[in-house]
């Protein structure tokens, strides 16, 4: 047997064995789901070496060339390598601590570390991510051009046409601001949990929110289901053409 018809003979068995568990559970399933997870665990820590930790630690603490600092031009042969980067090695080995009960208290300290990092960075998270898109919550509800219900055609129109074009908002335009607005005002009503509420408005506001934040995850639960079955076809694709076509039937 070919050293091709081989690999895709184990491709086929590994596919196959994966899906017999939507039958039931079974040793075989069990088999190549060990393999797979072994397999991904070894892949995982060769690139967590060569993605991250060779990159972002070691060619910068031996100076490595080729290897940039951050805002640093890349290194050259005999360039000095940041050792202060060592500093580092303590404090992550204090991690692995948490096995001792004697020394356990050690394990929070670089726990302390990355969570003030993080929490610092959160403040620039919120100014680069969340703040934006309140600020594209904050659009006209009212229509300045009134020249057409639609915006225009861009095509021919000199810059300063397409700026001036740009400062109105067309009906179509306010309609889905105005769309937008009331989405946002009824799905921000739903987690109102502080008070009871009892005005009419906001009780049939909280259950419009309710109404569109389940079309919102039944839209994402579908696109789920719909990656599903894309993978499903592409296996099915590979046993069927790559595998049995091409190798059984010897079809190209």
């Amino acid at each position: 047997m070919e050293y091709g018809t081989l690999k895709l003979l184990v491709g086929v068995l590994a596919t196959i064995g994966l899906y017999s568990v939507l039958y039931k559970e079974n040793k075989f399933y069990r088999f190549v789901e060990h393999v797979f997870l072994g397999l991904a665990s070894g892949f995982t820590i060769i690139s967590y070496w060569k993605e991250t930790v060779r990159t972002d630690f070691y060619d910068q603490f031996a100076g490595v060339p080729g290897a940039p600092a951050a805002g640093l031009t890349p290194a050259t042969v005999g360039s000095p390598g940041f050792w202060l980067y060592g500093a580092l090695i303590p404090v992550g080995l204090m991690g692995y601590m948490a096995y001792t009960k004697r020394h356990a208290w050690m394990s929070r300290i670089p726990i302390m570390i990355i969570i003030g990092l993080w929490a610092g960075q959160q403040v620039k998270a919120f100014q680069t991510t969340q703040y934006p898109q309140l600020l594209d919550t904050m659009q006209p509800i009212f229509p300045t051009g009134r020249g057409s219900l639609v915006v225009p055609a861009k095509a021919g129109l000199s810059p300063e046409q397409l700026q001036d074009m740009g400062q109105l908002v067309y009906p179509s335009q306010a309609l889905n601001n105005l769309i937008l607005l009331v989405t946002f005002c009824s799905v921000l009503s739903y987690f109102f949990f502080s008070f009871e509420l009892k005005s009419k408005f906001m009780l049939v506001t909280n259950k419009l929110g309710r109404y569109i934040l389940m079309v919102g995850l039944g839209a994402i639960f579908g696109s789920t289901v719909l990656m599903r079955f894309t993978l499903v076809i592409d296996r099915m694709f590979f046993i069927f053409i790559e595998f049995l076509k091409q190798t059984v039937f010897g079809m190209r």
